[in-house]
């Protein structure tokens, strides 16, 4: 959530910062600015907009040196005001924040003479700077976040310095090395178009930036020495190829990315532990549930998979004997990674599922499996959750010595189902309806919550998964003709407890929408509605039963002329709690 993008260098900035704002859209945000110290008078001027970044193309503003930001509003509502960049009192300081100044209440308090514009906690940041500056920047930086508490990724810039400062503390940020000109962003995405070396900052570092130059520091003002690494992707990866929507793109692209993460070399893990903690949040969660089924019905290793937002929280009871696996397509969700941390002070040995590369968890966890999903633009995620789905199918064959029968053919099979399903028509009789519920059982109980997650992200439907079985315990009472039902019936060892859940729903005028094992007929009988799966190994049909929900999700949505990809109030990458 929320997006820097900044640029110090030889060239105009302007068009720089708004192609990289442009790119960093995806993560989710309601308003965005742009700071630029103009070249001649050497003052800093702004440009912000409420809404979309395009909105910043009627106005151009000339220098070198920029800073830009798209804000998911957290503290205050999305306004000009509150836009970023944020300027101190004299205007000669500005600053891009991401992240959750806790105690801004505390120094907006204790600065007295310093006029608040924005109800933000990002603009003390600013004001602090302004006090405590005396012509180094960068100490005035670093004496500023020591006394912040909270996260942050910082950059700031003053008009009478040709230099960017940047400071992280719990939220990511990048640093791209150029040609007499270096780039600072919350992810890649935004300087690939530029450069391929990066330098990823750690937690209570400060990197200073000039056109010639990078210098990185600690806390302490001290100089450390930051390895570069080289991204192996570029902007192909970020385009649509002719696709509506990302959404669907990266839909499509899932048997290539099944392909590519079953090539994955796993890392040498244990057989013995006595638990397995799996945290993750949203989609990668309800990843983390398929796999507890998998892993403890292949390996019977008990398989405790928990919303890292409450594994943190919760006094979990892990130590030494147990390994801890951190699921996160972006690699810095701030309560997988707080989660994942709690484990390491407790002994755990760690694993983590991540796609980036060189993200904040990958680096913290003893080990780490990349899956091969590559960029992921749309919000609502897809091809990542299936990568992530495939490594934990690995993992289970790699605790237990056995292989799980049909995985190599699985890619396939996925094909099959993006080729045959009539999605368009069922989605015609159902995108005016309010409410939807999603059933599954055992294995697919999981992939119940994640289409009705898909279905609510984008289309703002009100949808909720449930345990089939836990139907009669509350759910059946929402059950009309005006509120579908989505079943998760594959031929499978509980196809006969689906089919009597979907009997009942249908003794209520409930219409149905069945997820069901090609050349199944008696599932017709029940369902108004069927998509079809091709008939695999039982342990496999998550990976299939979940494209049709994508789909029909997304179908959904555009027939509703939603914003597919970018749906409102979401970010792709949630970097605080």
């Amino acid at each position: 959530m929320c997006g820097i993008i900044g640029y110090i260098g030889h060239k105009q900035a302007y068009d720089i910062l708004l192609e990289g704002l442009k790119r960093l859209e995806y993560r989710g945000y309601d308003s965005a600015g742009i700071a630029v110290q103009d070249s001649k008078s050497h003052k800093i001027e702004l440009n912000k907009a409420v809404g979309h970044v395009e909105k910043l193309k009627k106005k151009e503003l000339k220098g070198t040196i920029g800073l830009g930001h798209t804000r998911w509003a957290t503290h205050g509502k999305p306004t000009l005001e509150n836009a970023h960049p944020h300027l101190d009192c004299s205007g000669d300081i500005a600053v891009v924040h991401n992240g959750i100044i806790e105690n801004f209440l505390e120094i907006k308090d204790s600065l007295k003479n310093h006029k608040f514009v924005s109800d933000t906690d990002s603009e003390v940041v600013a004001h602090l700077i302004e006090k405590n500056y005396s012509g180094d920047l960068r100490q005035a930086v670093i004496d500023s976040i020591n006394e912040l508490y909270g996260t942050y990724a910082l950059c700031v810039m003053h008009k009478d310095h040709d230099e960017i400062v940047v400071a992280r503390n719990g939220s990511p940020i990048v640093i791209g090395i150029g040609d007499n000109e270096n780039l600072v962003a919350s992810d890649v995405s935004a300087l690939v178009e530029h450069t391929k070396r990066v330098i990823y900052l750690d937690d209570l570092e400060i990197a200073v930036l000039k056109k010639d130059s990078v210098e990185i520091f600690d806390k302490n003002g001290k100089r450390i020495d930051k390895k570069e690494t080289v991204i192996d992707w570029d902007l192909t990866h970020a385009e649509k190829a002719g696709y509506k929507h990302f959404m669907l793109k990266e839909i499509n692209e899932q048997p290539d990315v099944i392909r590519n993460t079953l090539n994955v070399e796993l890392p040498e893990i244990k057989k013995d532990y006595k638990n397995i903690f799996i945290a993750a949040c949203g989609t990668a969660w309800h990843a983390g549930l398929v796999g507890k089924y998998i892993i403890e019905k292949q390996a019977r290793i008990p398989v405790h998979a928990e919303t890292a937002s409450e594994f943190r929280y919760s006094n979990p009871i892990i130590g030494k004997d147990d390994l801890f696996i951190a699921i996160s397509q972006s690699g810095e969700t701030a309560d997988t990674l707080a989660a994942l941390r709690l484990a390491k002070e407790n002994g755990a040995k760690t694993l983590g599922i991540i796609n980036v590369m060189n993200s904040t968890i990958a680096r913290e966890c003893d080990d780490v499996i990349y899956t091969r999903a590559g960029i992921e633009i749309g919000v609502a995620s897809t091809k990542a959750y299936t990568s992530q789905l495939i490594v934990l199918y690995m993992l289970a064959e790699q605790l237990s010595g056995e292989s799980i029968e049909g995985l190599e053919n699985v890619a396939s099979n996925v094909q099959e189902v993006l080729e045959k399903n009539h999605i368009s028509d069922v989605a015609k009789k159902y995108f005016r309806v309010y409410n939807f519920l999603f059933i599954g059982r055992n294995l697919n109980f999981p992939t119940a919550l994640e289409g009705a997650l898909k279905l609510k992200e984008i289309s703002y439907i009100h949808a909720e998964g449930y345990a089939a079985g836990e139907m009669k315990h509350g759910p059946i009472a929402l059950v009309t003709d005006q509120v579908p039902t989505v079943a998760i019936a594959p031929k499978d060892s509980v196809y006969s407890k689906m089919v009597s859940n979907m009997q009942e729903i249908k003794a209520r005028n409930g219409r149905i929408i069945a997820v069901a094992t090609e050349g199944d007929k008696q599932i017709t009988q029940y369902a108004d509605d069927v998509l079809y799966i091709p008939n695999v190994n039982e342990l496999l049909t998550p990976l299939l039963t979940v494209i049709p929900l994508q789909l029909l999700a997304y179908k959904i949505a555009e027939m509703r002329d939603c914003d597919v990809d970018k749906p409102r109030n979401l970010a792709k990458s949630v970097t605080v709690e």
